[in-house]
């Protein structure tokens, strides 16, 4: 009598060597659309806001919640007295006309001071300003340094500077330098003089606990080493790029 027929049995198929599942390959083909997203996104609202003025950040909208009605009065960059926009650039980024958004000088030498200075230039700050939050977090400065070079790819100088200057906090709810000039000293920004602009640049890049009407030693000399930097950066043309 014929045994019954075996049962075949089926060919185990091999696995191939370092083959993703397909769970991984889907979160993986995902996360890349998502950052591809967002590369797109940031550099549309970048050309937008290369022509049209942002009407908030998300630190403002926070400050409006805390605080109510905040003082801010956007105004162009010839509406400024040109000795502003180069007391703030003495005071926060003397090479500014120089770099293409990272300064890799000033971060060399924080990190050789421990972290007990900061790096951070003026378009660095006005990319955290008009798109981003604050705080301190290797989330938002890893974005802000793709964002940086960005800006200043699509945006002149002047764009940034303009920006700079009316996004700005120069005291508790008081936003752009229009505002912090009535505010400060009932004129507008275009009257300004270097001596009123060292001590406003000298509030920044942290307002909050100075005073530029009432200023401490300390902020003395401060706007008095600020007032000689607009000065030097405009006798050696480092002030050129935002300049007329």
């Amino acid at each position: 009598m014929v045994k019954a027929a075996q049962k075949k049995k089926k060919p185990v198929r091999k696995k191939t060597k370092g083959a993703r599942p397909r769970p991984m390959r889907f979160v993986l083909r995902w996360a890349l659309r998502g950052v591809l997203a967002m590369m797109a996104f940031a550099a549309v609202l970048t050309l937008l806001f290369a022509i049209l003025n942002p009407p908030t950040s998300i630190y403002m909208l926070s400050e409006r919640g805390r605080l109510g009605p905040l003082e801010i009065e956007w105004v162009p960059l010839e509406d400024i007295a040109p000795v502003m926009a180069r007391s703030v650039v003495a005071a926060e980024d003397a090479n500014f006309c120089l770099h293409w958004g990272l300064d890799v000088r000033a971060i060399e030498a924080a990190l050789e001071a421990g972290g007990a200075r900061g790096a951070s230039t003026i378009s660095q700050q006005v990319v955290k300003n008009v798109f981003l939050w604050q705080g301190r977090s290797w989330i938002r400065k890893s974005i802000e340094a793709f964002w940086t070079p960005l800006i200043e790819i699509i945006w002149s100088k002047r764009r940034i500077i303009e920006l700079y200057l009316n996004v700005a906090e120069f005291d508790e709810g008081v936003f752009g330098v229009q505002a912090a000039a009535v505010h400060y000293f009932g004129i507008d920004a275009s009257d300004l003089s270097p001596r009123q602009a060292a001590q406003l640049a000298g509030v920044l890049p942290n307002p909050k606990g100075r005073d530029a009407v009432n200023p401490t030693n300390a902020q003395r000399r401060r706007a008095a080493s600020i007032a000689d930097g607009a000065a030097t950066i405009a006798a050696d043309g480092r002030a050129a790029c935002f300049t007329d």
